[in-house]
């Protein structure tokens, strides 16, 4: 069993750096859409802001993902593959197709699925569950709301300055804000990965309370901001480009906001999705000169990954745990 525990724990390290790798967009699309920096320092300085972060920020999320999805007396190590396996290849295709969905949601709904084949409806925990869908739906539309009036605010404030100097100021700003970002994305998506570990470490009975060693902190972290510094560029681009075309003191109002909420979010301990986060926040900073400087149709495609997402993931949590449950 413990040579299954330490596959299961790699497993989940894979999936952390895919995490990673897809959403390295997430903290760094704006600094680059308003070209602030150039996307390989604004990746290094992600990755080192997304490893420090779940050091700072407690590990409420975590405990969410290790007792609030599945029964963690009930499920097995077997089953947490399975689902890991169906949230990992859910998350590659996306990210292969430049799709920024929700990896927080790829693992919980891997998760799920494999509970629901291996133990049946009955096993989920909803009380867990309900705060992972209170994040689906505050995150995106707290994300315009608190980007519009960032950004609103921004403007009222320095409406008479020149806007040269402006850009120039926010500029310099916007690399703290992207850090800022990076740092509470570690606190929040680093996390949920800690939570699995934690979960095989005691499915496995390696551990007999579901407490956080400073290994698992470690690893976590390490595997995401490495998948941050070889980050899909395509996601990048869909994100920091497509949607909108922002200046620095929009992108400064996104970030800061996107932060704010993701930092709330990881106090609470509930693993919301970070790239619903950012991409409201896009969206509302966008909006706010003119509706149309939003590129609507895009965040559209956007919005139809998100609600695929959960099941999509779910469906291959069941698949692979099926598969799997043959074998063993």
């Amino acid at each position: 069993m413990i040579e299954v525990a330490i596959a299961a724990i790699i497993i989940a390290l894979i999936f952390d750096f895919v995490n990673g790798f897809n959403d390295s967009a997430n903290s760094v699309a704006t600094v680059i859409g308003t070209r602030v920096l150039k996307p390989l320092q604004a990746v290094m300085l992600s990755a080192v802001a997304n490893f420090i972060g779940p050091f700072i920020f407690g590990v409420a999320v975590a405990t969410t993902i290790a007792k609030g999805i599945v029964s963690p007396d009930d499920i097995t190590v077997y089953m947490i593959i399975g689902g890991l396996v169906g949230a990992i290849v859910w998350s590659t295709l996306c990210t292969y197709f430049g799709l920024p969905i929700s990896n927080s949601h790829s693992l919980v709904g891997g998760i799920m699925g494999a509970g629901i084949m291996g133990l049946g409806f009955e096993k989920l925990v909803f009380d867990g569950l309900s705060k992972v869908f209170t994040g689906i739906v505050i995150a995106p539309v707290g994300g315009i709301i608190i980007g519009f009036l960032l950004t609103g605010l921004i403007i009222a404030i320095f409406a008479n300055r020149r806007p040269g100097k402006v850009n120039k100021t926010f500029g310099r700003l916007q690399i703290i804000s992207s850090a800022w970002f990076a740092l509470t994305h570690g606190a929040n998506d680093g996390q949920k990965t800690m939570g699995i570990i934690v979960l095989i470490l005691f499915s496995a009975g390696l551990i007999q309370e579901l407490e956080m060693p400073i290994w698992v902190i470690f690893a976590a972290a390490t595997a995401m901001s490495l998948g941050t510094f070889f980050g899909g560029y395509k996601v990048i681009k869909t994100l920091g480009v497509r949607i909108t075309k922002l200046k620095p003191y929009q992108g400064f109002a996104a970030e800061t906001g996107g932060g704010l909420m993701l930092a709330i979010f990881a106090t609470l301990g509930i693993p919301a999705s970070t790239t619903h986060v950012i991409t409201g926040t896009i969206m509302g900073a966008g909006s706010v000169r003119r509706r149309r400087a939003v590129r609507w149709n895009v965040g559209k495609q956007i919005v139809f990954a998100w609600i695929i997402t959960i099941p999509g993931s779910a469906a291959l949590g069941i698949a692979f745990t099926y598969l799997i449950g043959l074998f063993t």
